[in-house]
């Protein structure tokens, strides 16, 4: 673009003294190349009334700041809201990929008409789109599995996805994360009668299922790997969602499921012969992840969730999930949100 400018302004100068103008500016487009597209990685940008970082790369995050690195809250529109609110018609809805098995988190309730979608990611759901749209049912639902959730946000398929997603570094290199509006951990279920005891040598020559793409996967990997969990334990077992793992442990095809501690409570109150085992052997939150670039999507969805703590977390908790993970919420509850630049 830059050359064929060059050109149309030089038409008329002498071939030599065009030749060497063109030169100079190809090689300073060569040299700023670079620049621009580290000033890009890094996060910075030169909007109007913008001087904030973005959301930061893997490379300088630390595991145990992930939940940290997230945009500071706005009610401002930008590009990618007011695209959601130009839609016409039957088609003005939010865009949302969520689970439809997670028993009181996303999943489909048989005793309502139409088998409607209930549960604490839904109602997080609602409350994201009466915000932006004025109108909590303004919602299509996408149902995707747990390896899909990143494709599905990178295809454009979903606006957002509210999954029991955990923040994580590595993820905030392919989308970007709201501030965290859950806390959980990793956890062992296995049957009542099994000599299992949590996550620990017990798990010696143990058939673990975990679901594709899952923190519990790459977290029993690396353990293994570097010796902290038995080399005999067989992980090979990954399914597409969560749920399949309980049916695998059902049918006695695995002997265990490794997945989050508020997952495993909801998958134990649906089966009385499970429970789990030991105590949450690492510290994780659950984000609302959208495209890398929706920035004023991220912001928003902050701001929102800064409500949303003060009003509605509590009543979506009592009504899911304090009969799985007790009337006491604190364990739950996600720290106060820190953002990477304040406005």
């Amino acid at each position: 673009m830059y050359a064929a400018r060059a050109r149309a302004s030089l038409r008329g100068w002498g071939g030599v003294g065009a030749m060497a103008v063109l030169c100079a500016l190809a090689l300073a487009f060569v040299l700023l190349l670079p620049r621009t597209q580290q000033a890009r990685q890094d996060g910075r940008t030169a909007g109007p009334g913008v001087a904030e970082a973005t959301q930061a790369r893997a490379s300088d995050c630390k595991d145990s700041d992930a939940q940290k690195r997230t945009l500071s809250p706005s009610g401002a529109d930008g590009p990618t809201i007011d695209a959601i609110k130009s839609r016409t018609g039957a088609k003005r809805k939010l865009v949302v990929g969520v689970d439809q098995n997670s028993y009181h988190w996303g999943y489909r309730n048989p005793n309502t008409e139409g088998a409607e979608l209930e549960g604490f990611d839904i109602d997080l759901v609602h409350r994201i789109a009466a915000d932006i749209l004025g109108d909590p049912d303004a919602v299509q639902f996408k149902a995707i599995p747990t390896s899909q959730r990143i494709p599905a946000i990178q295809d454009g398929r979903v606006d957002m996805v509210v999954r029991t997603m955990t923040i994580t570094c590595p993820r905030l290199d392919e989308v970007a994360f709201s501030a965290p509006y859950f806390k959980t951990g990793q956890q062992v279920l296995a049957p009542k009668s099994s000599s299992i005891t949590g996550y620990d040598d017990t798990l010696a020559h143990k058939k673990i299922c975990t679901a594709s793409g899952s923190t519990a996967y790459l977290k029993l990997k690396a353990d293994r790997d570097k010796g902290t969990l038995p080399a005999s334990t067989d992980i090979s077992t990954t399914v597409p969602n969560q749920l399949d793992c309980l049916v695998r442990l059902q049918l006695g095809e695995v002997d265990a499921v490794v997945t989050d501690g508020a997952l495993a409570a909801s998958q134990a109150a649906q089966d009385p012969t499970v429970e789990l085992k030991g105590e949450a052997f690492t510290t994780e939150y659950y984000g609302v992840a959208m495209k890398k670039d929706a920035d004023d999507l991220v912001r928003r969805v902050n701001r929102i969730l800064v409500g949303y703590r003060a009003s509605g977390w509590q009543t979506s908790y009592d009504r899911w999930l304090s009969a799985t993970l007790g009337k006491d919420s604190g364990a739950s509850k996600p720290p106060a949100p820190e953002y990477l630049r304040k406005s």
